[in-house]
């Protein structure tokens, strides 16, 4: 009874002495993580050091190309109208008297920041137009030293009876009856809104989406000019179906003329 309580004392023991050195290399492993961690976040922040240099050389870089794009555009009416309302996520913010409004805008610029990770600019630039005096319509967005964002506009100075921002989002057409759709808020309420300009959709869309290649979105075609064509093609096709089925009937009339002028041998 003694050698076995001895045996099991020197078990427990030896188990003891086991957690302790598995616990010890464990802590050793978790100290050794930590600074391998410390390193790779060194290296993390060293990256975004240098593609933010990256950034800032290519940004000054693209900048003539930007002038260039933007004098072609200059050429193309309603180029940005149009843009705006073929883009999904634009279009759902535009009613149609800020369509009416935006067919006077002429040029859209975003300007980021020298050292871009502070914020950026989206200016837009309007010919004289019935709602509003200014000629250019801006908002910044900013990042501040402790990263906390904020942004500002330009105050639009509406014309008489046109602000657009106040009208009701049911407005009556001129018989007096409200319209069976309900117009979105406009999308000049934009210039207003600076709730939220850590989470500005518009403004990163206008940004990261539309800005590097407004030309795809002003190219999207025309729904309804699509439903059209495959309408008239659908047309076209029954049309030739209703031909070709003319062209058999005449074909059978014509042997059937053929077998009433043969002559029955004696």
């Amino acid at each position: 009874v003694s050698r076995s309580f001895r045996e099991v004392v020197t078990t427990i023991f030896s188990d003891i002495i086991a957690f302790l050195i598995t616990e010890k290399e464990q802590q050793e492993a978790i100290e050794h993580i930590d600074e391998v961690q410390n390193e790779i976040d060194r290296l993390n922040e060293q990256a975004s050091e240098e593609i933010l240099k990256v950034e800032q050389k290519y940004n000054k870089l693209r900048q003539p190309f930007f002038q260039k794009r933007s004098e072609l555009i200059a050429k193309i009416p309603n180029f940005w109208v149009t843009t705006f309302v073929n883009h999904p996520q634009v279009s759902a913010l535009l009613g149609e008297e800020d369509e009416e409004a935006l067919h006077y805008l002429t040029r859209v610029e975003v300007t980021e920041f020298e050292d871009i990770k502070s914020g950026y600019r989206i200016d837009f630039y309007f010919d004289e137009n019935p709602y509003f005096e200014n000629k250019v319509l801006s908002k910044e967005f900013h990042l501040n030293e402790s990263g906390d964002p904020s942004s500002k506009s330009t105050e639009i100075k509406w014309k008489s009876g046109k602000d657009l921002t106040k009208r009701s989002s049911q407005t009556q057409n001129k018989a007096g009856k409200k319209r069976q759709h309900e117009e979105p808020e406009s999308f000049f309420t934009w210039f207003t809104d600076h709730s939220d300009a850590g989470a500005d959709e518009l403004g990163e869309v206008i940004k990261d989406d539309i800005w590097p290649n407004p030309l795809q979105y002003y190219l999207v075609p025309d729904m309804d000019d699509e439903e059209a064509e495959g309408e008239d093609d659908d047309d076209e096709e029954g049309l030739e179906d209703i031909d070709e089925e003319g062209d058999e009937d005449d074909g059978e009339e014509d042997d059937g003329e053929e077998d009433d002028g043969e002559v029955c041998p004696r």
